[in-house]
Formats: structure tokens, sequence, C-alpha cells
């Protein structure tokens, strides 16, 4: 009886979040264990299902670093990274783009499938939905010099057409974006998925950016998971990313965050993706279960 009665008060907190999202546009960047391992993948898909049955509009936003670096490897081609980011020339192009596209975007547009979702697989240069541009050469450190190192087909966004999204989103599909995009002379470019998850968030008035890593969010103390960071301001992020208290993988989520809410976007979230359900508790109940990034 005491279960039943857990379970009505669960409902019970959820309908006023699930009233005030009504009609409105989230964003959902696809990242860590919910992109290798099918269970987590399906577990994630569900939660985004559920928000589009309840009139929440979604926008999936997908990577695939490790997904990349694997065929690569398989095909006899090393990958190298300077300061986080993957030199990419033409050859590694091909496979970035036959990965996102061709591997990663269409599984995850089929588990939607598998649950009744009408999902669309898109990249950001369908519809120039992502004009972007060349990143300029990284500043590294080699041997005591400093030495500017030319990543090839590596961009970030210059600008976000948002019509096919709307579109979409209008007609009740789910878009799902692989992160490659074209410059203005046509040349494809591979940009970093949060990057663009925050600059999309923002061009489509976006009411939540999600992000979903493999810790359960920002922490003070990144060896223990229990100091979780479960509201933070905009400013109080800037600050410690100022102070390199912000490391790794992190940067580029926390970056993302920081450009959605600077640009509007009314609150961004960092949670656990392979935890289950973590996207409806996080939306759904007031405590949460991840980070979230206010104004």
């Amino acid at each position: 009886m005491e279960s039943l009665e857990f379970r009505g008060k669960v409902l019970i907190e959820a309908l006023p979040y699930i009233q005030k999202f009504h009609g409105n546009v989230m964003v959902i960047k696809l990242g860590g264990h919910a992109m290798v391992n099918e269970k987590a993948l399906d577990s994630v898909v569900k939660d985004i299902m559920l928000l589009h049955y309840v009139g929440i509009k979604t926008v999936v936003v997908h990577g695939g670093g490790p997904e990349i670096s694997e065929k690569m490897e398989k095909l006899g081609k090393k990958p190298e990274f300077i300061a986080g980011l993957r030199i990419t020339d033409s050859e590694t192009m091909e496979i970035v783009e036959m990965v996102l596209d061709g591997i990663v975007n269409s599984k995850i547009v089929a588990t939607f499938t598998r649950h009744g979702g009408k999902a669309v697989g898109l990249s950001g240069r369908d519809g120039m939905m992502i004009l972007a541009r060349k990143k300029s050469p990284e500043k590294v450190m080699m041997k005591g010099e400093e030495m500017h190192v030319d990543l090839g087909y590596v961009g970030e966004v210059e600008r976000v057409n948002p019509e096919v999204l709307n579109l979409l989103l209008d007609r009740g599909f789910i878009p799902v974006i692989s992160p490659i995009a074209i410059d203005r002379n046509g040349a494809r470019l591979n940009l970093n998925a949060d990057a663009v998850a925050g600059d999309l968030s923002v061009a489509i008035r976006a009411r939540r950016l999600i992000m979903l890593t493999d810790v359960p969010g920002l922490l003070d103390d990144p060896s223990d998971e229990k100091s979780l960071i479960s509201r933070i301001s905009v400013n109080e992020l800037e600050r410690l990313v100022e102070e390199g208290r912000i490391s790794g993988g992190m940067i580029p989520k926390v970056n993302a965050c920081i450009t959605a809410i600077k640009g509007g976007v009314e609150r961004a979230h960092i949670i656990n993706g392979s935890m289950s359900r973590s996207i409806l508790l996080e939306l759904f109940t007031d405590k949460g279960v991840g980070t979230m990034v206010e104004p």
C-alpha cells in the first residue's frame, strides 16, 4: 500500500512541471554511457518519448568520439588530439561522417522508431542548419616552445538557422542531429557536439538544455560523487572555470551551459545519462538528480 501511495505522490509532484513545460522545446545532448550501451540508450530514449507524449518538443544532439576512434584504429589510422580536439585531415573527416551519420545517428533514430517515435536523422549541414567556420590553429607547448597546430577540418559554430528544426518540431517529429556542418565555401567541418547543443538551444529558444554525461553532475570535489553541486548560477560557474576548477571533458559541457543561459535559455542541466530515469527525475521532481545552472 505504501508503495502505491509513494507512486501516487511522485505522479502528483510531476504534474506542475508537466504543465509548466507543455508546448516548450528542450535540447538534449546524448553523451557518455548512453551512447555506447544499448540498454542505457534505450532507457534515455524512453524518457524522451515520455517528454514527447506529455507535449514537450525535443531536439537530440549527439557526438560519437569513442566510436570514431575505434573505427579509425580498425582502418589502421591512429587518432591524434591537441587540447582535447581531434586533428581531422580529409581521410579522418570521411571516417567522422561515416560514423556519426551512418552508424551513430542511424542507431539512435532506430531506437526511437522501436518505441514509436517519429525521429528524423540530420546533420548540421542539412538545410544549412549550422554554418561553421574553421577553427584557428591551436596554441600548444611542445618541447618548451609555443607552437600553432592546424586541426584540419575542425570547426566552430558561426550561425544557426533553426527553420528546418521548427518545421519538424511543429509536425511532431524528433530531430536527431550529428555535429557536422559546412562553411561558407561548402566544406564539411567536424564540430564539438556539446557546443552545438548550446548554440542550438539558443537559436530555437529552448526552455531547457540537458547535457547527459557519465557523472552525477558538477562535483565540488571531482573525486567525491557525494559533493554534487545541485544548483549554481551562471556567474558562479564562470568563476569556477576562470579558477581552473573545471577540467577535462566537463569544460565543453559547462561552456555549452553558459552559452545557453546567456542566450536566454531558462535553465541548463548536467546529469548522469547512465542513471535510470535521470531525465524525468531531474525535470519532474523538486530535488532533481543532477546540477541545474541558473541565470
